[in-house]
């Protein structure tokens, strides 16, 4: 062995450093086998902040074993098959050679574009006057609470919202980072220009999605968790009242959409330390039940870690918080600093596709349209499709300006929330539900599909006729239900559906959520078959 190469594999020490043999296709790219090796690349690449060395031809020990010039190709093909999985790309080979044979140093790194900023999209939930819009409040300034809801008034922006301190539609608001962690907060949320200098200053952007904890809205607060591509989701259970029937159905519908969760106890100052003990065994044992771990995290806890294990799904951590003194609102701040981003960048390179969630007309500008981006990117000056109208027909329109938390950018990117003027259309013409597309998807409306479902409650039997409302991302209508599997379903079945839309056809596809209700969560599925 050269001299040279002694000299790089002594520096395989790092955490961000694999060793590996030799992969093969044929073994490494199996389903079991390749899920390992994208989490161990997973959890490398956060270890080295985005980028992961892969000594090849090497053996565990770090002992050069050498591959030939074929085994070296096809090691890589499996690494940049591996790497795409997480968004990530082969940015970097060397090659040594030893005894007649390569030994190499493959550098993986996470795929950015110029205009990409870290932006973390947390949809929050809970009951009626369980303090998340307090809370959020108070991560978004830096200040307290009064105990009587002052920073709430940050996102209930309708006058019957302040009035009554019940937050009724989805708000939105956002707060950063420095490279060092250092939260950059708001002085005055409801100022749009301070707002924008948020997403310009920062980072690191961290986007709420405040939703509605009023039973009766209910409706509205699914519309938050399903149509805005979270990253997480951060549900609030207070100390005094515990979780209630609505604390379990925000958690069942974030659970039910593959969202991480965070739980918060919240008005801890409020009630004894055996009663906050109490609401937090009962939440480990609601979690349990649904097959999620509970971590009650301490002030002492390494939350870069918990962080890490969050995006992976299965553990929830449970965190004691007060808005009126403060207490481990830091360790929020830290969790939130520390968390990645669930939306692969290989989502950019698709065609670009939002659902639209919010239509606007503005003096001036015309036509807006705001939403969270589902793939792709969009750019100011584009040509896009927007549809589909009743007659399932998509019309050409231009994308004008585009905002970001009212700071205008020339680009947005997957897992982006944004409004966007268009131009060519009128305020009319567009409804919640349509899609902004490329032509290179080629979009198509659909009226009926096939679901695989589960029904998670019901008082009676569900047969042909019984019409639910689906929410699919932005979607939001009416559906005749007819069981395909079985004459009739109930509470606890699982089974195949044919649905079809009441009054409008959508652009669905196939693989995608969708969660269906009659007042209450109903049930949970994904449409398996688009039927033409």
């Amino acid at each position: 062995m050269d001299s040279k190469l002694s000299e790089i594999l002594s520096h395989g020490e790092g955490k961000n450093i694999e060793f590996k043999e030799f992969l093969t296709s044929a073994i490494h790219l199996k389903d079991f086998r390749k899920q390992g090796l994208v989490a161990q690349l997973k959890h490398r690449m956060l270890e080295g902040n985005g980028k992961a060395i892969y000594f090849v031809g090497v053996s565990d020990n770090g002992a050069p074993r050498g591959l030939s010039e074929e085994q070296f190709r096809e090691t890589l093909d499996v690494l940049e098959s591996v790497a795409k999985e997480i968004g990530a790309r082969i940015a970097k080979v060397e090659k040594h050679p030893t005894d007649g044979k390569l030994v190499g140093k493959v550098t993986i790194e996470k795929i950015r574009l110029p205009f990409e900023k870290d932006h973390i999209l947390v949809g929050t939930a809970g009951h009626v006057d369980h303090g998340k819009s307090t809370l959020v409040g108070c991560l978004i300034t830096g200040e307290l609470d009064d105990g009587a809801g002052k920073t709430r008034l940050f996102l209930d922006v309708l006058p019957h919202e302040i009035e009554r301190g019940l937050s009724a539609d989805l708000s939105f608001t956002v707060y950063g980072f420095n490279n060092d962690g250092t939260p950059i907060h708001l002085k005055n949320p409801l100022n749009k220009f301070e707002e924008a200098s948020i997403v310009e200053k920062s980072s690191k952007l961290i986007s709420f999605v405040d939703t509605v904890g009023h039973e009766p809205w209910l409706r509205t607060t699914i519309r938050g968790l399903v149509g805005s591509k979270l990253d997480y989701g951060l549900l609030t259970i207070a100390a005094d009242d515990g979780a209630t029937h609505v604390s379990r159905e925000h958690l069942g519908i974030l659970l039910a959409m593959e969202i991480p969760v965070v739980i918060v106890i919240t008005k801890i100052d409020r009630v004894s330390e055996e009663r906050v003990n109490s609401v937090e065994k009962e939440i480990g044992h609601l979690l349990k039940i649904v097959g999620k771990i509970p971590l009650k995290v301490k002030p002492e806890s390494d939350m870069k870690f918990i962080a890490q294990i969050l995006s992976e799904g299965q553990i929830v951590p449970i965190i004691r918080a007060s808005a009126v003194t403060g207490e481990n609102l830091s360790l929020l701040d830290k969790l939130f600093f520390n968390l990645s981003k669930r939306t692969l960048e290989v989502e950019i390179t698709k065609p670009f596709l939002l659902y639209i969630d919010k239509v606007y007309s503005v003096t001036g500008v015309g036509t807006v349209v705001s939403g969270a981006i589902k793939q792709g990117f969009v750019e100011e000056g584009k040509e896009v499709l927007l549809g589909p109208d009743a007659q399932g027909k998509f019309k050409k329109i231009k994308i004008g300006s585009i905002e970001m938390h009212h700071y205008p950018v020339k680009k947005a990117r997957a897992g982006d929330i944004v409004g966007i003027s268009i131009k060519g259309l009128k305020y009319e013409e567009v409804d919640r539900g349509m899609i902004l597309c490329d032509s290179e998807l080629k979009p198509k409306a659909f009226k009926q599909f096939e679901a695989q479902v589960m029904i998670l409650n019901h008082p009676t039997r569900i047969k042909r006729g019984y019409e639910p409302v689906v929410h699919s991302d932005t979607i939001m209508e009416a559906v005749v239900f007819e069981p395909l599997s079985k004459e009739y379903m109930v509470a606890g079945d699982v089974g195949t559906v044919r649905m079809t839309f009441k009054f409008t056809p959508h652009y669905i596809f196939e693989g995608q959520k969708i969660l269906f209700r009659e007042g209450k969560s109903k049930g949970i599925g994904y449409i398996a078959k688009i039927l033409r």
